[in-house]
């Protein structure tokens, strides 16, 4: 399944640096950035119980807000992309 992943994190808060950096690594871990806060996951269920909860665990809600969008397993219908920067095929091999 395809989960659009929103955030933003206070950062004149103390440790909200680090917050912020936690969370853009917890995306990362997972997916793609396609914004600054923004990141496409595809994930399994298994997998995404588990970044949610990391990324719960990291973020303070009085501060910071998490936002997931559930674009399901059919999510290529659901998707456009139009610009510059060149769309990831996260269905395709990735070689690091």
């Amino acid at each position: 399944m395809l989960v659009l992943v929103t955030y933003d994190v206070n950062t004149t808060e103390a440790r909200g640096t680090a917050r912020l950096r936690a969370v853009a690594k917890a995306c990362r871990d997972y997916g793609q950035r396609v914004q600054f806060s923004v990141f496409e996951i595809e994930v399994d269920p298994a997998q995404w119980a588990k970044l949610k909860a990391r990324l719960e665990s990291i973020i303070k809600p009085e501060f910071d807000s998490l936002r997931y969008y559930y674009l399901g397993s059919n999510w290529q219908r659901r998707v456009e992309h139009v610009g510059a920067k060149p769309a990831t095929d996260l269905g395709g091999t990735l070689i690091v």
